[in-house]
């Protein structure tokens, strides 16, 4: 008989390996606004690097208060039992992304999460680089 549980132990650590260049710190928009090199840690404990022409065009299109409330990267979060979405799991980086116009007003962030098609997902990582990171769970 076969038993899945090496295969899930083994998936589970493939998916920590490719989560080590997901920032670990998330600080808010405004604390990286407010730095003279925005900056945080990968759960690897390396360095990442906010470009600060995103967290500028961000700021400028969100509105007012938002930039203390975001936390960057917003993280979405994608599994392999739910291939075609990813989760959202952070209310203030939905609000966000319903102000940019990225996720429709209709959708709802309920029971603590909200599903996007990882299409749009990939989108959004291609038009916020570093402000927008795909994690695996």
């Amino acid at each position: 008989m076969y038993d899945d549980r090496v295969l899930r132990r083994w998936l589970r650590l493939e998916a920590n390996r490719m989560n080590d260049g997901v920032a670990a710190e998330r600080p808010t928009l405004a604390a990286l606004l407010a730095a003279d090199r925005p900056v945080s840690v990968t759960r690897g404990g390396d360095e990442y690097r906010y470009d600060p022409a995103v967290l500028r065009s961000l700021n400028d299109r969100l509105p007012h208060g938002l930039a203390r409330r975001l936390r960057l990267p917003v993280l979405l979060f994608a599994r392999a039992d739910v291939p075609d979405s990813c989760s959202l799991t952070d209310p203030s980086a939905f609000e966000a992304l319903q102000a940019l116009g990225e996720i429709s007003h209709l959708r709802e962030f309920r029971d603590g999460q909200a599903w996007i098609g990882r299409a749009i997902a990939f989108g959004l990582v291609a038009r916020y680089p570093t402000a927008v990171q795909i994690a695996f769970a």
